[in-house]
Formats: C-alpha cells, sequence, structure tokens
C-alpha cells in the first residue's frame, strides 16, 4: 500500500514523571556531558517532569564550558546530579568502562526460563540492599 494511502494513529505525547539518566560527567548544576550512543537520553531528558542525571564524575563549570558541543542537558532541566562511579553497570560508558560481556552472558544464561529469570532477580536486584551491596556481591563473582 502506498504511503500515503496510509492510516496513522495519533496518541499523546510520554510525559514520564522522572527520567534518571547515565552520563560521563556533570557540573554542580546539572549541565550534563555526554558523548558517544545517547539512544534517547536527550528526549527522556525533555520529556520529564523531574530529570536525575547520574554520572562517572562531577566537575567544574569550566571544565564543561571549555567543551559546550558535549552538553546533552542544560542544567536548568536537572533537579539532582548523583555522582555514581561505575553507575552504569554492566552497560558501558564511554570514555571510562566497556561493556561487561560476561555479565550479559551470566545473565542470558541464568534467565533462560522464568524458574533461573526469578532468581537473578532476587539474587542481584530484589536481594541486593544497596549499591554497597552490589559492588560487593560483583567482586565475589570477578
Amino acid at each position: 500500500m502506498p504511503l500515503h494511502q496510509r492510516k496513522t494513529g495519533l496518541g499523546p505525547a510520554l510525559k514520564p514523571d522522572v527520567a534518571v539518566v547515565q552520563a560521563q560527567r556533570a557540573d554542580e548544576e546539572g549541565n550534563t556531558h555526554f558523548w558517544g550512543g545517547s539512544g534517547v537520553t536527550k528526549e527522556a531528558a525533555l520529556a520529564a517532569r523531574k530529570v536525575l542525571v547520574v554520572v562517572e564524575e562531577i566537575v567544574s563549570k569550566k571544565v564543561i564550558q571549555r567543551d559546550p558541543n558535549r552538553t546533552l542537558i542544560p542544567g536548568f532541566l536537572v533537579n539532582a546530579v548523583i555522582q555514581e562511579p561505575w553507575g552504569a553497570h554492566p552497560s558501558p560508558m564511554q570514555g571510562y568502562y566497556n561493556r561487561d560481556h560476561e555479565k550479559y552472558m551470566t545473565y542470558h544464561q541464568e534467565s533462560r526460563d522464568r524458574e533461573g529469570y526469578l532468581m537473578w532477580l532476587e539474587k542481584w536486584v530484589l536481594g541486593v540492599g544497596d549499591r554497597g551491596e552490589y559492588l560487593k556481591l560483583l567482586a565475589k563473582k570477578k
């Protein structure tokens, strides 16, 4: 069917309450540098009512201003900046660390069926009280 004859459905735009985005660095005002494949990071920040930015490092405003082309999210959109090194793990953060292929492979092996997935979920998500516990559990597996 030709494109001009197709029907189009419209729906309201998404307006999430909160977007939590991961980036390389930000200043204390939330001006956020990101480089590499960003997916829908910017769009999520623009659409959300509140934006939390999780970064590898918090840097001075001068560092951000020296490279304005990397500022993906302006500070006036950001409600909080959280410094959490390795916060994207097991996903990669360009310029900081690569994808943890072993962790992804383990997940795929352990979650092949519902029972395995529920065991993985309990061990790595629900059974972990905080970031520190996650890092300790991760260190045991290495």
